[in-house]
């Protein structure tokens, strides 16, 4: 599971979950010990760049593990742009084609929109929106395109040209009710012509493991027709995206040979043999494996991982983050790791829906080195896997807080949105003194306690089958809901993380609330429903709570100026709601109550209310920053003695996201070359 950020320290803890960036212009010159975060921003992207604190620090042995591992994401770097639509490297081919070997007049309106466009395509990886899903329809006319293409020499046609501008594939993930949520999605996880009973037909006689130890079926394949029969198409050595894969083997070999230790090396023998055999036995024994390999300074994440981008929660998506341990915050933060019994024995849920023990939570404040795939340029500030659930029952799991990231996003933030959304001068000084503290204790609670906690009834199935295309919302909802009910707990201060356990839980909960129910609409457009799974999920909480306090005026909605506010009256009863509604989730999960979370989600977190959504657009005008944020990767750069052995590895920031972008075209891109 992840938790993904884009806005900035106006939306505070609501934010976290995956929200946007923040208002600070590139600056021309800055003194030497500066660092300017800010690369450069268009259409409603911001890019910034981070550091790697402790990076220098490491042996050259750890640097090379990290170079080899950082090698290794990049090497799969097309298979996410494949997985996300079927034309997404033929158009990005073409498209760096022409940007490259145009030789024309680039400073017409229409060569500036066609680079802008080009730059949006990057962050997505592809033509869909990172976030909304929707097709990014280009501001430049066809004939316009043709004659790029044209003076370019460059060959582009058919309908991987004409879907750049129709209304064919508009949506890459399709979550909606009463749709054909396969037929409908772009996503290339399966053909064209398989649909929702085609998925739910194969999968209900489909190998999906021992009964009590289930397979993450589905992970590392595409569903294809072929002579009328549906099967898979694994991805693996020798099989589909063979090609990439073989170079992020080669890589993590490398890697192996460098290991910190014995368990480390297992760990990563194992991930080989995953992606020479496709096997998801084999899978899960790397999860096992890497779940309880907790020693060393370096560590990883790289598979086919979040089943976000598939509507029937199947199919993992490609994805690589390097770590190094961030050893002051870790040691902070394994209090929770210490006592996540404490949290899931006091948690309001029923009895039989709470484990007994709790298994291996290791939480650790890492600072990512490297990303690519679903992690970049869009990157999540918090991880906890594995996901398959009966490995974190028995194995255990890690959470990990990207320290440097969470940095950079704070860094290059500001306090404009916050003062014009928040209600008052004292929920602006809450922020402004205990903001940043109650964002870190979130997304520490959400992946410690919160994806740790309850257990499924005997019987029940995986969420994936029982609750279907709500099943990520549900989860993220409730782990969500695990750190609301314990931000306001004088636990934390008896644990020595937080000084004043009352205020930081005022300042999450006014955060928390103020971008479920308004901020958070910045980032779709109006009239649409909202859809992103942790945007569903923000607003159902937030609007939930909203409703049931209303006889006791919990949070009133307050009118002044013209403007609308939310004002928390009650943070005590509030916490009680978030624990009654915590309670009812667990016990849709547990049970597999398809109908209570579609009645949930449906009710509280798709719709809009179009009055506050014009009214937020409309005050929101008067701020520049752009609502997503995401980064270059610093590069890693060896030096090499006369026998070519590495004897160092220093950093360097890239010049700009489009040089990054290039350069990452011409050495990583294994499936384009097949175009």
């Amino acid at each position: 599971m992840k938790i993904k950020y884009f806005l900035s320290s106006l939306l505070i803890v609501g934010l976290l979950w995956s929200c946007v960036d923040t208002k600070k212009e590139p600056v021309e010159k800055v003194k030497k010990e500066e660092f300017n975060h800010v690369v450069e921003q268009f259409a409603d992207l911001k890019i910034l760049r981070y550091q790697i604190p402790g990076f220098d620090e490491l042996t050259l042995k750890e640097k090379k593990l990290v170079y080899y591992l950082t090698q290794a994401g990049l090497a799969g770097r097309d298979i996410m742009w494949d997985q996300n639509y079927r034309h997404n490297l033929e158009i990005r081919n073409a498209l760096e084609n022409v940007y490259t070997s145009f030789k024309g007049d680039k400073t017409t309106d229409d060569w500036k929109i066609f680079e802008v466009y080009l730059k949006r395509v990057w962050f997505s990886n592809g033509i869909h929106h990172h976030y909304s899903n929707d097709k990014i329809k280009p501001k430049f006319s066809p004939d316009y395109l043709k004659i790029l293409l044209a003076e370019t020499n460059t060959r582009h046609e058919g309908e991987a040209f004409d879907v750049i501008f129709n209304d064919a594939d508009n949506k890459k993930v399709n979550k909606k009710k009463d749709t054909d949520n396969v037929a409908s999605s772009a996503i290339n996880f399966y053909d064209p012509s398989i649909t929702d009973a085609d998925v739910e037909a194969f999968y209900k006689t489909a190998y999906k493991g021992s009964k009590n130890k289930p397979i993450e079926a589905g992970l590392n394949s595409k569903l294809v027709r072929e002579n009328g029969k549906i099967v898979e198409k694994v991805w693996k050595s020798g099989g589909m995206y063979g090609k990439a894969i073989d170079e992020v083997i080669k890589w993590l070999e490398k890697a192996k040979g460098v290991a910190e230790n014995e368990k480390q090396e297992k760990t990563l023998g194992l991930l080989i043999e995953y992606y020479k055999t496709g096997s998801l036995d084999t899978w899960d024994k790397y999860c096992i494996e890497w779940a309880t390999s907790t020693e060393g300074n370096i560590d990883w994440i790289n598979g086919f991982i979040e089943v976000y981008n598939d509507p029937k929660g199947y199919r993992g998506s490609y994805e690589n983050i390097v770590q190094i341990k961030d050893f002051d915050m870790s040691r902070k933060m394994a209090v929770l790791s210490e006592n996540v019994q404490w949290f899931e024995d006091n948690a309001p849920l029923m009895n039989s829906h709470k484990k007994d023990s709790v298994v291996g939570v290791s939480y650790k404040t890492v600072n990512v080195a490297g990303e690519a795939g679903d992690a970049s340029p869009s990157t999540p500030i918090g991880v906890n896997l594995p996901n398959n659930n009966w490995i974190r029952q028995q194995h255990g799991s890690k959470s990990v807080s990207l320290g440097n990231i969470i940095s950079a996003y704070n860094s290059a933030g500001g306090s404009g949105r916050l003062k014009e959304f928040a209600h008052d001068s004292i929920e602006i000084e809450l922020e402004e003194k205990y903001g940043k503290l109650a964002d870190k204790l979130h997304t520490a609670l959400h992946e410690v306690i919160g994806h740790a906690s309850g257990q499924i009834n005997k019987g029940i199935g995986q969420p994936k089958e029982t609750l279907k295309n709500y099943a990520s919302t549900m989860e993220e909802g409730r782990a969500d809901l695990i750190g609301l009910y314990y931000l306001m707990d004088p636990k934390l201060q008896e644990l020595g993380l937080v000084d004043d356990w009352e205020k930081i839980g005022k300042a999450a909960y006014d955060g928390y609330i103020r971008n479920g129910l308004m901020t958070q609409l910045i980032r779709i457009n109006l009239g649409d429903d909202i859809e992103e799974d942790h945007m569903v999920n923000r607003q159902w909480v937030s609007a939930w709570v909203f409703e049931k306090g209303k006889a006791d005026n919990v949070i009133e909605r307050i009118i002044k100026n013209g403007k609308t506010y939310y004002n928390i009256n009650d943070y005590a009863k509030l916490r009680e709601l978030f624990g009654q509604l915590l309670r009812e989730t667990q016990r849709i999960k547990s049970e597999g109550d398809f109908n209570a979370a579609q009645e949930l989600v449906e009710s509280y977190g798709v719709k809009v209310d179009q009055a506050i959504h014009t009214e937020v657009l409309k005050r929101n005008k008067q701020f520049k920053s752009a609502p997503y944020s995401g980064f270059v990767n610093p590069v890693l750069v060896t030096e090499t003695n006369e026998k070519g052995e590495i004897t160092d590895i220093k950093i360097k920031q890239p010049e700009g996201f489009e040089s990054q972008m290039l350069e990452y075209a011409k050495k990583y891109n294994f499936l384009a070359r097949e175009l």
